[in-house]
């Protein structure tokens, strides 16, 4: 058996082997066969060989050449960032160390159009939140043009929280800071405001800009894909603002704004205007100016209130004028206190034009022309001088020149006494035809406050006197100082300006306003005047524009909110009465503050 198994495997090889000797060669197929010349070939290889040249040549000159600084900033793009670092503006402060102007953290909320998903409810939610009307957000959202646009700046933070808990899709928030003043209106025309970019548009915020602005500084971070920071690097560190300590005193500000205040509600004013200084170191204790503007509402504001009247607005001073024309003609030597002037019949022609008194008096002494405000006296008096004397005078105390406070102030007009002709120089002397701004009228009033001197003034605080500038000789000033307390007499223009416990004295002040050339049934009433007499610490000016109450003279208008700003600053500044207080019958005493 197992012998004829052999033999059939030997068979079945042997038939096997025949085959594999008569299989046919398929490559020597004449169908198969491809005569391609030889060049093709070399070329093919060349064009390859060719290729890898060009892109080793083309990462040479990417990686050491030209290219490397685009690559490189191209690769910083999507990992590096410089981001701006604000710095913090500087505080306004009063005299006393009261914030007036701080910067306070908020939010910028801005979006991505593209990239908004909010149904109609949400957009009506979040423009509610963010005080825009709905129009307006839907069409800042549907412009295609934008990339990106601001919703609304300096958005508080409670506020900010509140839309990012709407969770709204390409709707974002940037840190940044907004201007908050604590005094709001009180003391607006001071502080002034910052526009949106934190830079000083009005008041001190624009005066002392250089001093408060603080500087952005620049650092470099490296962010990794989740956008976590892993290094950073400092390029500029930030700089904080300057502080500002002002000579305002919030306590007596807050006086002067609410007697002016009250003042013009009571006459219904058109605006009105007062500024309190100190006699020693000429600083300006407070300036209010009405109407006013709460520099924290932005884009409510009307153009009349955010004018600061006491530094920029002027008018004709009217009597307030006349105690300068007087002190002249003394300090010349051509008249004295008690010497008289006619003044009958109350009525006086120069070159062809009558001028006249309000009332008739006769015959007055030269300090009962100033108590009483005679314009004729006055007049009389004025022309008896050169025209150089009296424009001397006035220019010494900053009539026709802008008092140097930084804050917009206007040097109002005085013309050369060589254009004056004999009526404009009787005029002028009782306050027509030339024009002055409150704080103007207020330094020149510190020439009869003081020995006849003059310093000049500040908005902030100093630390010492600034060095004073002779005017008048100091018995001339203390000649005025007595018959401007008389003016405050039951005999003066001005009765209802004393207060109770001090002694004051002052002058009224009343004009007609010019209108296209011509004078017209509108007035301005001002006072100006100094307290305690004795030895006065503040000067006081106050002007109403166009009271509309059935009143309009100085000593009716503006006398009393002098009295009330007087009395309550004087208290607050612990200054001692010089005056006994007033006893009436029944052993009552008078406090004139509450009567007037």
């Amino acid at each position: 058996m197992i012998r004829g198994f052999d033999a059939r495997r030997a068979a079945r090889n042997g038939s096997g082997a025949r085959a594999r000797t008569d299989r046919v060669s398929y490559a020597a197929n004449p169908l198969l066969v491809v005569k391609l010349p030889a060049w093709r070939s070399r070329l093919l290889l060349l064009l390859l060989f060719g290729g890898f040249l060009a892109l080793a040549v083309r990462a040479v000159y990417l990686q050491a050449g030209a290219g490397t600084n685009f690559l490189q900033r191209q690769g910083e793009v999507r990992y590096a960032r410089t981001l701006d670092v604000p710095g913090t503006r500087g505080k306004v402060f009063d005299r006393n160390g009261v914030v007036l102007a701080a910067s306070v953290p908020a939010r910028s909320v801005w979006a991505i159009p593209d990239d908004v998903d909010a149904t109609p409810e949400q957009l009506a939610q979040l423009a509610r939140l963010l005080q825009v009307p709905l129009g307006e957000l839907k069409r800042k959202l549907a412009d295609d043009d934008r990339k990106f646009t601001f919703l609304r700046r300096q958005v508080d933070l409670d506020v900010a929280k509140r839309i990012q808990s709407l969770k709204l899709a390409g709707i974002h928030q940037s840190p940044e800071s907004k201007r908050h003043y604590p005094e709001a209106a009180a003391v607006a025309h001071v502080t002034g405001f910052t526009n949106v970019e934190d830079r000083g548009q009005e008041g001190v915020e624009l005066a002392w800009e250089s001093v408060l602005a603080a500087r952005t500084g620049s650092r470099r971070v490296i962010k990794d894909r989740l956008g976590n920071v892993v290094e950073e690097d400092w390029l500029l560190a930030p700089a904080d603002g300057n502080d500002v300590w002002l000579s305002i005193d919030s306590r007596i500000q807050f006086i002067t704004f609410s007697a002016l205040k009250s003042a013009l509600q009571m006459h219904k004013a058109k605006a009105g205007a007062a500024v309190v200084l100190d006699v020693v170191t000429g600083e300006i204790l407070a300036l209010a100016s009405l109407p006013s503007f709460d520099p924290n509402s932005r884009g409510q504001w009307l153009k009349e209130a955010v004018r600061n009247r006491v530094v920029t607005d002027t008018f004709e001073p009217g009597s307030t004028m006349k105690p300068f024309s007087i002190a002249a003609a003394i300090e010349a030597g051509k008249v004295s206190p008690q010497q008289t002037i006619q003044t009958a019949p109350g009525k006086l022609t120069v070159g062809g034009r009558t001028i006249g008194d309000a009332h008739p008096h006769g015959l007055l002494t030269v300090a009962e022309v100033v108590a009483k405000s005679s314009n004729v006296g006055t007049a009389k008096i004025a022309l008896d001088l050169p025209a150089e004397t009296l424009w001397d005078l006035y220019t010494k105390v900053g009539f026709g020149q802008a008092p140097r406070v930084a804050v917009g102030a206007v040097a109002g007009r005085l013309r050369p006494a060589g254009a004056w002709r004999p009526i404009e120089q009787a005029t002028i002397a009782y306050g027509y035809g030339v024009s002055v701004s409150l704080l103007q009228l207020a330094r020149a009033y510190t020439v009869f406050a003081r020995d006849g001197d003059i310093v000049p003034l500040s908005l902030l605080r100093l630390d010492a006197a600034p060095p004073s500038i002779p005017v008048l000789k100091p018995e001339t000033a203390a000649a005025m100082r007595n018959m401007l307390e008389m003016a405050v007499s039951d005999g003066g223009t001005a009765p209802r300006a004393r207060i109770d416990g001090y002694r004051v004295a002052g002058k009224t002040g009343t004009a007609r306003k010019l209108r296209n050339g011509r004078y017209v049934s509108e007035y301005v009433a001002s006072f100006a005047g100094f307290a305690p007499a004795s030895k006065p610490r503040l000067v006081i000016a106050v002007m109403v524009d166009e009271p509309d109450a059935g009143q309009f003279y100085g000593g009716q208008v503006a006398a009393p909110a002098f009295a009330e700003i007087a009395a309550r600053s004087l208290r607050t500044l612990q200054v001692p009465p010089d005056a006994a207080p007033t006893v009436l019958a029944g052993g009552r005493t008078e406090t004139r503050e509450g009567a007037l």
